[in-house]
């Protein structure tokens, strides 16, 4: 995995290519049009340098990364200094020396994507890479006709249809402007000032401490993007609270994973899923956030009512009022996250422009809120580190993203050039045997399985590639069905046998971390029915277009939820909990 956390040798030359890679994506933003096949290799070579050579962690590493970032750069520059004479070529490489640029990006993308992430998803592209290739050998219809070399090896790195692709489009002009704003606002005061939000909201209450993690991770959660970077942030000052108090080492490890898992799909930002679905469904980013209020909300209110839940029978006490922030600290604090905030929504919706163009202006504002601390003083030493933690946090989470993206690529242009998705959403189809239900599970299953070892945007972007025709296919409206996919992308980070945030907020409580995952999918319930629930109830995610009826579905389905996390959670009896749970599936899903 990327280690971004160690001492940071050569600051001087990493800061200045920081900036340059966060100037390049802001600048892209006000450049007017640039031609894709510059954009687009251009942004992979600004982002080889911190996964090859930045994140090295042994000798070998280190001079290994510098060969590929010389030759991965090298091959970037190439196809951006070419491209009007590539655009000529219609994805066909016309010689050996074009063939060893397609592989030398291809061996990068891979190589980056193992460094950044692990084994994985680059096997899995790989094996993409083998099947287009090699097919043609495959007898039966999940063989394919075959492609000559330079075609699809063109295709995929001269052309539109593979790691320059619409993926890559959408990290290059809109994920990586959100994830610097991310890290400009994270560098700064925001992220204390998210915990004096929450714990003035809800730190008196019973059970408060646990809920001023759920609220602090919801705020954290929907700029950080990243389920574990949320526990291993926040859950550095919410779990020491809890464990504290006395609460159950495993309930304050499943508090912590569960809320911090919740912050993917917790609009405005909702990590890079959001912009990809954007570009995927062609539904405005606004009409994204609008679809995915209601579902996230319902979500931490699902955590909310576990948490009162658990109140019945354990001792969860709130935070003493000693140790409650004064209302001049919340005040303050939470200033240097609404100001940029309320810009970044100014931007958009009273100003009309687009998102990323708003996310520069409030970059702007945040970038400039660093000069001061929580007191409002003006310290030029502190500032000034304020500053390179933002240079250096938002070309670390750029290029982990996209090292991610650009590999999660490589399986899209395969599925597309070979017809393989078109011959896996038959699968299903016909797996389901025609029917919407069935066909849902098994794109459940298969989220699961994909998102052990696959980040969620990838998991999704896969998942979604092959299934989504399907479900469409089957009836569902195209931004449900990504909605769903998206949703169960999440369900690794707290379900086992591989499930991420509870490792971490396990190892951070000590406590068993399959005693942390009982109680975490106790809690995350909501994770698991509300999907279904969106399908059930499609007015949910209508919020733009009917709030009446969306805030019917809204409160169905809550009812429903609130009933299932009582039975589970407050009631031993097996008969009760059955019955509980019973009743809240029949008031989410019996159509009426």
């Amino acid at each position: 995995m990327l280690d971004t956390d160690k001492p940071v040798r050569w600051k001087p030359f990493w800061l200045i290519l920081a900036a340059i890679l966060v100037a390049y994506h802001i600048g892209l933003i006000f450049s007017g049009l640039v031609p894709n096949l510059v954009s687009r290799p251009l942004h992979m070579a600004l982002v080889l340098p911190w996964i090859f050579v930045f994140a090295a962690r042994s000798t070998i590493q280190f001079y290994s990364g510098i060969v590929f970032t010389t030759f991965g750069i090298a091959a970037s520059v190439w196809i951006a200094w070419n491209h009007s004479a590539l655009g000529d070529q219609y994805g066909f490489l016309e010689n050996e020396f074009q063939i060893a640029v397609a592989l030398t990006l291809l061996v990068c993308v891979l190589e980056a994507a193992r460094r950044a992430i692990g084994w994985p998803l680059p096997l899995v592209a790989a094996l993409a890479l083998a099947y287009a290739l090699l097919g043609q050998h495959i007898p039966g219809e999940f063989g394919h006709s075959g492609t000559p070399l330079e075609s699809f090896l063109g295709t995929m790195t001269i052309a539109e249809g593979g790691i320059w692709g619409t993926l890559t489009a959408v990290s290059v002009g809109v994920v990586a402007i959100f994830v610097i704003f991310g890290a400009v606002l994270n560098a700064g005061e925001a992220g204390q000032g998210f915990m004096n939000v929450a714990a003035a909201a809800a730190g008196r209450l019973k059970g408060g401490a646990a809920k001023v993690s759920v609220i602090s991770s919801a705020l954290f959660g929907s700029i950080s993007g990243s389920a574990s970077a949320n526990v291993a942030s926040t859950g550095a000052v919410t779990l020491p609270a809890m464990t504290g108090l006395g609460y159950p080492k495993r309930l304050a490890g499943a508090v912590e994973a569960v809320a911090s898992s919740g912050g993917q799909i917790m609009p405005p930002l909702m990590g890079a899923g959001a912009f990809v679905m954007v570009e995927l469904t062609g539904v405005p980013y606004t009409g994204i956030m609008a679809a995915a209020a209601l579902p996230a909300l319902l979500y931490f209110l699902a955590v909310w009512v576990g948490i009162n839940a658990y109140t019945s029978h354990t001792d969860l006490k709130g935070i003493d009022a000693e140790d409650q922030p004064g209302m001049r600290e919340v005040a303050i604090t939470s200033a240097f996250f609404l100001v940029p905030f309320s810009v970044l929504l100014w931007g958009m919706f009273g100003l009309g422009v687009t998102p990323q163009y708003a996310a520069c202006l409030a970059i702007g504002i945040a970038a400039a809120l660093l000069l001061v601390d929580r007191r409002l003083r003006l310290d030029p030493t502190e500032a000034w580190g304020r500053m390179q933690d933002a240079l250096l946090n938002a070309a670390r989470q750029v290029s982990l993203i996209a090292s991610i993206i650009l590999c999660a690529s490589i399986i899209i242009g395969v599925l597309s050039i070979t017809g393989l998705g078109v011959k896996i959403t038959s699968l299903i189809l016909s797996g389901a045997g025609g029917m919407l239900w069935p066909a849902l599970l098994l794109t459940a299953l298969a989220c699961l399985i994909l998102g052990m070892e696959v980040p969620t945007t990838a998991a999704y972007v896969i998942c979604v590639s092959v299934a989504g025709p399907a479900l469409i296919q089957l009836g569902l409206e195209p931004l449900q069905a990504h909605l769903f996919v998206f949703w169960y992308a999440l369900l690794s980070t707290i379900t086992p046998p591989v499930c991420g945030a509870v490792f971490i907020a396990s190892g951070m409580v000590r406590e068993n971390w399959l005693r942390v995952a009982v109680a975490a999918m106790a809690l995350g319930v909501g994770l698991y029915v509300i999907p279904l629930g969106m399908i059930a109830n499609p007015d949910l995610i209508r919020l733009a277009e009917a709030p009446v009826w969306a805030f019917v579905a809204f409160l169905r389905v809550a009812i429903g939820l609130g009933l299932i996390s009582y039975g589970l959670i407050a009631t031993k009896a097996a008969l009760s909990r059955l019955g509980l749970c019973a009743a809240g599936l029949f008031v989410i899903f019996a159509q009426v």
